[in-house]
């Protein structure tokens, strides 16, 4: 019920509720998408493993690509605020069969990484409450499925909801991030830590100190996924208060704090385990699934539980903003007949897209139990697979940022920098990053799995990519389709569906970020 005085939101465009999230909003759903305590835990241990030392600066180098890229989502979202993001921007710059694959990479992106935050979530939750039920793989399964509906009923029910309690779910990580940095740097500088610590060194940030360019890639492309998911603050641009800023400030401010988190979080755990082989030492193989695990007794003691339950909000919170783009994007592909009509439905209540949001809920809930039905090395796999669709949509964007500008480019220097130089940059390091990684997968030893011959990571990553292909190829020959796929519903000329009233026009002159 609205209250007496309060006038809702107004609603055009593709019918989502506009002037719902500010710049504090928008950065908290970005920096929730990343679920940067779960992505620190199941990372940060794999990294220090590969180049030992020089993980903090293989964060600091993984970023760079992705501050680019938010360089040219920014731009492309001050042109172009549509909730399609890649699909609607690369359908712009080329054309609909590329702008068609930007989208399904952004949904094979989200319906992966659902699967594994439910797991994540669903063993973390029985770990507090009955250890014994953390390795049922039927209790954990099932606990996620229950995660995934109720996030997914949050995300349905409206996006002020969702906002108010991904801003305390937030601040319960960051406390525990906190909590986590105070506690071992104070051990560390007052000689408590346990053996084996040691004093953070400025050959940590040695980008040329990598002993293997192998190591160095690998690394790279670890440490390149715990920064995905900012992007989810530009798929809500048409509900912000300000569509064409606000978005991409808040990308940019982000990928910022993640940089500063995870390089400041990375430093005391190496500083206070360690980098040896054994016990807590973060070159030890053990703790390399969960760092935190593995520290939370020893560094917390009785408030070793602080850590649990901080990963197992991070997962579950990121589950309810990982449907919020994807839902978001499909509604858009169906607006301009990219896919089904259907998927355009918007609840005429809540204001959400109702039927995109319940299906992809449906759908990684399908992926996830037959995933875990198969193996859970396949699981494993899918989750290793995910930086392929991660660089290849953000490098379709990087891409489409340059051409849907290549009028104005050298219009000025700050064109030229934004809308050339940083966004193609990013995209040529996006596009090697999935080159490289995709070779390296062919190897039957890459990953948990071996399929075809071939590692399973990489028939998982591509394979679901090539899906993609035959269901576009497939929905081309239905006569609903071909608006689309003839350039007509959808081209650089066409007039997108976004809230006008709730635009705010650009100064010719913006200091902001």
């Amino acid at each position: 019920m609205t209250a007496q005085g309060v006038t809702p939101p107004h609603t055009d465009g593709k019918g989502l509720a506009t002037g719902t999230l500010g710049l504090w909003g928008s950065t908290v759903i970005g920096l929730a998408s990343t679920a940067p305590v779960y992505s620190l835990a199941a990372t940060l241990g794999f990294v220090v493993i590969t180049v030992g030392e020089q993980a903090p600066i293989a964060f600091v180098i993984a970023f760079v690509p992705m501050l680019l890229i938010a360089f040219a989502y920014r731009e492309l979202n001050r042109d172009v605020p549509d909730c399609g993001t890649t699909f609607t921007w690369a359908t712009k710059a080329f054309g609909p069969w590329v702008g068609w694959m930007g989208g399904w990479g952004v949904a094979v992106a989200g319906t992966v990484v659902l699967a594994n935050l439910a797991q994540i979530g669903g063993i973390y939750f029985w770990l507090l409450v009955a250890p014994d039920l953390a390795e049922n793989a039927f209790v954990v399964t099932a606990t996620g499925v229950v995660f995934i509906a109720l996030m997914t009923f949050i995300s349905w029910r409206g996006l002020e909801i969702g906002e108010r309690m991904q801003n305390v779910l937030l601040g319960l990580q960051y406390l525990a991030l906190v909590l986590f940095v105070v506690f071992a740097g104070w051990a560390v500088i007052s000689g408590t830590a346990p053996e084996g610590s040691t004093t953070p060194q400025w050959s940590w940030f040695d980008p040329f100190a990598f002993e293997s360019f192998d190591g160095f890639v690998e690394a790279v492309l670890l440490a390149l996924f715990i920064y995905w998911g900012w992007d989810t603050c530009l798929a809500l641009n048409e509900e912000t208060k300000d569509p064409k800023r606000i978005p991409g400030r808040a990308a940019v401010l982000t990928t910022l704090i993640l940089l500063v988190t995870y390089v400041g979080v990375a430093v005391a755990a190496m500083s206070y385990a360690g980098l040896g082989t054994s016990g807590i030492g973060l070159g030890n193989e053990d703790n390399a699934d969960d760092v935190f695990f593995a520290l939370k007794d020893v560094l917390f003691g009785p408030w070793a539980w602080l850590l649990v339950v901080a990963v197992m909000i991070s997962a579950i919170s990121s589950t309810q903003t990982t449907i919020l783009p994807t839902a978001r994007g499909t509604l858009a592909m169906a607006v301009y007949k990219a896919l089904p009509k259907r998927f355009a439905t918007v609840h005429p209540k809540y204001k959400t897209p109702s039927f995109s949001t319940v299906l992809m809920g449906v759908v990684a809930s399908v992926f996830y139990i037959g995933m875990s039905l198969i193996s859970d090395n396949i699981l494993q796999d899918t989750i290793l697979s995910l930086g392929l669709a991660i660089a290849f949509y953000y490098a379709i964007t990087g891409f489409a940022c340059v051409w849907f500008f290549k009028d104005s480019l050298f219009t000025s220097w700050r064109n030229f920098w934004n809308r050339l130089v940083f966004p193609l940059v990013g995209a040529l390091l996006l596009t090697a990053a999935f080159v490289y990684s995709a070779i390296d997968m062919l190897d039957p030893e890459y990953g948990y799995t071996v399929l075809l011959g071939v590692g399973g990571v990489f028939v998982v990553g591509v394979g679901s990519l090539a899906v993609g292909v035959v269901l576009m190829i497939v929905w081309a020959f239905f006569r609903e389709s071909r608006p689309f796929f003839r350039g007509e519903s959808l081209n650089r000329d066409t007039e997108v569906l976004v809230p006008e009233d709730e635009q705010i026009e650009i100064r010719s002159i913006d200091g902001g970020i």
